[in-house]
């Protein structure tokens, strides 16, 4: 996701090449009687806003349609605090710079250091992953996995001034507020969940933990640097967005905004210097490079290379090193939600959170075995990595990722599957994937054989730039597609595609929204960003970016069936300055877990001077991420 309203254009911009000279965005298969006026000629402003093809409905499930959600709906607005429904309850589970350790200090804001953070939870909380645990005392157990995607320098660091120089320790503590905590977790008689804490379990990884690559790039000279010679080690991982969890229960850390983390320039005429280019190295959003070579291009211009990778972590084991997967791309990951098709291969799929860059699906070669955890330890290091083409039709081509494969040869400067891998985004270029409106959160429906994509924006598509599944130019408030897998196959290379809704305010012509009549004032959204089903099999969508609408960010169940598809109401409501991120059921469907990130954030917010100070509310205190469980007061399933 985007990084707050501090983030310039080299974090969301445009760096797609093949868009910049005005290449077609669905390439040969968009038609010019399917063009825009094509549309209207087709069928008249209605099916215009509708987005042609995702007129269709979605294709009938064998299974029976969940029974929407039912709450007291909550009002949009923006005030300093959170609101939930008429009914339930929202508890702080933890915020940043809570201990997770017996040795860990109590949270000093005016005094952080990196070693008191490497004890304490992070910053900027994102993706949370739940992994249970045998119950203990008749109580559920958990543990909790949860991203720290990045820092918000002014609002974490006191005393900054307007140009601030970092010190080295100041960076140091940046670095280690990065990465992610694995916490145990268990529910209390009330049904509230509560950190365990000591926990043999607890865990923090963070931007200087020591980690293995692993598959096709590893050890490849464009992986090397001079701290390692070999190109398979590497410290840290940066930038964690949405990720996931495994079946065999392990945890994937998604990097995303990789390009912020680099200074300095390449030598002219540099090989890396294209490739550098489409990820917006460098961005030079942080300080680290001032004090660690690593992060200067000048000194290790390998070092982008090692990073915008999905990680894997096993949480039961806090010895275990995390594993850089790299047959799953390098781009800007956002999701690594995985899913097992019909044949026992594990599908993974991924968005490339940027403008005009493109929904992927990763389809293992060997199969998953549930009964013994030990024999999917690799299997990310093997399979085929797609990236999608959607048609005018409504169809979906998957397009393998595989070195000799149409253009990704030699003479494209493709040299092996490694190169395919660490240019992921050129690859992907030269075999005409859709330029998406930055997708985000992809989360499969195990349970439908469909997928939920969420587009989250793309202000800067061109009219001559729209096409089927992208219909709108200036696009300021996304919109959400449905994939269906034929007969539920995940690992398919053909699909369909649908619109689900496109977002924005239904009231205003001019905006091209569309949700279900039956959406009130309160239940249409902005900025779609991630996403959860529910046990009942109920979609519920988290924003980044809504506060463009005039209210904050928060979370809507979304009905993806039946007669009210496209209707949405709003359930829960963030903080001023906050997004929404990570939303996740336990096991029961009796606790929503929701990520609130960078609460108090705007263009001029500071460590003294924040939009609010959420959650504490007290002087001094500045805002502090935090991960909040909802609950029904009496329990039950959240929805009803």
């Amino acid at each position: 996701m985007a990084i707050s309203d501090q983030m310039d254009a080299s974090e969301d911009g445009c760096v797609n090449p093949q868009v910049a000279a005005g290449r077609p965005t669905i390439g040969d298969l968009i038609e010019a009687r399917l063009s825009r006026r094509g549309l209207l000629a087709a069928g008249g402003s209605a099916v215009l806003a509708a987005g042609g093809p995702a007129l269709a409905a979605a294709p009938a499930s064998a299974k029976p349609v969940p029974t929407p959600a039912s709450f007291a709906e909550i009002e949009r607005g923006m005030d300093d605090t959170h609101h939930v429904p008429a009914g339930h309850v929202a508890d702080l589970v933890l915020r940043w710079g809570d201990p997770i350790f017996a040795d860990a200090p109590a949270f000093d804001p005016a005094r952080q250091t990196a070693a008191a953070q490497e004890r304490q939870f992070g910053y900027n909380n994102d993706f949370i992953g739940l992994v249970p645990l045998p119950e203990a005392n008749g109580r559920a157990r958990a543990l909790l996995c949860v991203n720290h995607e990045y820092t918000s320098t002014r609002l974490m660091l006191p005393g900054l001034g307007a140009d601030f120089q970092l010190s080295a320790e100041q960076c140091a503590v940046e670095r280690a507020a990065h990465g992610g905590s694995i916490v145990e977790i268990a529910a209390d008689a009330d049904g509230r969940w509560r950190p365990v804490v000591p926990s043999r379990f607890n865990r923090r990884i963070t931007a200087d933990t020591p980690m293995l690559l692993t598959g096709p790039a590893a050890g490849h000279p464009r992986m090397r640097t001079s701290a390692d010679p070999g190109g398979k080690r590497v410290l840290g991982t940066l930038n964690n967005c949405a990720g996931g969890i495994t079946p065999w229960g392990t945890y994937l850390m998604a990097e995303e905004n990789i390009n912020l983390y680099f200074m300095g320039e390449l030598p002219g005429g540099h090989p890396e210097a294209a490739n550098h280019k489409r990820m917006g190295v460098p961005a030079s959003r942080y300080q680290w490079g001032r004090h660690e070579a690593r992060f200067d291009l000048a000194r290790e211009p390998n070092e982008p290379n090692r990073f915008g990778w999905v990680v894997e972590v096993d949480p039961t084991d806090p010895t275990a090193t995390p594993m850089k997967r790299t047959a799953l791309g390098r781009f800007k990951h956002e999701g690594a939600e995985t899913v097992v098709a019909p044949d026992g291969r594990v599908v993974l799929y991924m968005g490339d959170d940027q403008r005009f860059d493109y929904v992927y699906k990763f389809v293992t070669k060997g199969r998953f075995n549930p009964r013994n955890r030990r024999a999917n330890a690799r299997l990310l290091d093997e399979g085929t990595l797609y990236v999608a083409r959607f048609d005018a039709e409504g169809g979906v081509a998957w397009l393998p990722l595989v070195h000799g494969f149409g253009p990704l040869t030699a003479a494209n400067g493709f040299g092996s599957q490694a190169e395919v891998l660490i240019e992921t985004r050129r690859a992907a270029d030269l075999l005409g994937a859709t330029p998406m409106d930055r997708p985000e959160d992809v989360e499969p429906d195990a349970g439908r054989g469909r997928v939920f994509v969420m587009l989250t924006n793309n202000s800067q598509r061109k009219p001559e730039q729209v096409d089927a599944a992208n219909p709108r130019a200036k696009n300021s408030f996304g919109h959400i597609i449905e994939i269906v897998e034929p007969e539920g196959d995940f690992a398919a290379t053909a699909s369909k595609w649908s619109m689900l809704v496109r977002c924005g305010d239904p009231s205003k012509p001019g905006v091209e929204a569309s949700f279900h009549p039956a959406t009130s004032s309160e239940g249409w959204f902005g900025s779609p960003d991630n996403a959860a089903i529910d046990p009942s099999g109920r979609l519920w969508v988290a924003t980044d970016g809504n506060d463009d609408t005039g209210a904050s960010d928060g979370v809507w169940a979304v009905v993806a069936d039946g007669a009210e598809r496209g209707l949405s109401r709003h359930f829960f409501r963030a903080p001023v300055g906050a997004e929404v991120c990570g939303p996740r059921f336990d096991a029961a469907g009796g606790a929503l877990f929701v990520a609130v990130q960078h609460p108090g954030d705007s263009d001029v917010a500071t460590f003294e001077d924040p939009a609010t100070r959420w959650p504490d509310f007290a002087d001094g205190m500045p805002p502090r991420p935090s991960v909040l469980a909802i609950r029904r007061e009496g329990g039950g399933p959240i929805g009803g």
